[in-house]
């Protein structure tokens, strides 16, 4: 490859950083507009920065551009858009000249960071089991952002009520804060694989979803918080019933579904076999 096309190739390795960087000037920007009394246009910004921070890895590998500097800058975005934007937007918008909210918002800020440090430090572990893989230590940056939001889009939503009061905002962010440092397992969207007869669900979701983005962003918004925190319970149960099987371990998500339906139907041979009508239910005496 040489001539005009080597120069278009070397032009397009500078695009993933170019798009972290436009993630962080969204984040910053969301801190302007809290300030001007514009919290839905800070939301939008933040959550702009999240789609932005969640395609410029994507990008990076595709154009095989990954390079040290993209992760430390990538690294320093998170920090912004995640950790010092939502604190700041959540704190001029909810609880102004509250020193009991400046310091939770502080907590929630320094959890993040935190939480981005522990997970470089992790990314050089080789020892680790392949299925860890497909789970976060703790809550990631971006669900803490979206999660430390979640009684902003509630007060664009409904109004003032609890959701707004600062003894709720208080918990809600320690709460947050502490998930993120946590080692309560949560799932990674790289280890979800869909079965292929889902698809067609999966494209009717998308679209509801969009949907919804564009008639109810904030009930949206709201709904995948509370699907998100309903989900922790299952995918700790998840990880601990894999860590306990270490025959398991270098399985795909696939496999181990399989095998946990064939555990299943061993513990109910008779309610599998009469789920697929190859044995009748016992009736009950008298019925």
């Amino acid at each position: 490859m040489t001539g005009p096309r080597l120069k278009s190739r070397r032009g397009l390795r500078i695009l993933p950083s170019a798009t972290t960087v436009l993630a962080i000037c969204a984040g910053l920007t969301s801190i302007k507009f809290a300030l001007d009394g514009r919290p839905h246009i800070a939301l939008a910004l933040i959550g702009a920065a999240a789609v932005l921070d969640g395609i410029d890895g994507g990008i990076a590998r595709a154009l095989d551009a990954q390079s040290r500097m993209g992760a430390e800058i990538d690294s320093l975005a998170d920090a912004v858009n995640f950790g010092v934007a939502p604190a700041l937007v959540v704190y001029v918008t909810l609880l102004p000249n509250s020193p009991i909210g400046w310091i939770c918002v502080l907590l929630y800020a320094v959890c993040i960071v935190l939480r981005l440090a522990r997970f470089n430090a992790l990314l050089d572990d080789d020892t680790k089991p392949a299925y860890t893989r497909q789970y976060f230590t703790g809550m990631p940056a971006p669900c803490g952002a979206v999660g430390a939001l979640a009684p902003l889009a509630a007060m664009l939503q409904f109004g003032h009520g609890w959701w707004t009061a600062p003894w709720f905002l208080c918990l809600w962010l320690a709460a947050n804060a502490a998930l993120l440092v946590s080692r309560v397992p949560t799932l990674a969207l790289k280890g979800i694989s869909v079965p292929p007869n889902a698809a067609p669900l999966l494209l009717i979701l998308v679209a509801a979803a969009a949907a919804g983005l564009l008639l109810f962003p904030y009930i949206l918004y709201l709904l995948i918080v509370a699907g998100y925190v309903l989900i922790i319970p299952f995918t700790v149960y998840s990880q601990r019933w894999v860590a306990a099987r270490p025959e398991m371990w270098d399985d795909k998500p696939r496999q181990r579904r399989a095998a946990r339906r064939e555990i299943r139907r061993a513990q109910h041979p008779r309610r599998s076999a009469a789920r697929l009508g190859l044995r009748k239910p016992e009736s009950k005496p008298g019925g």
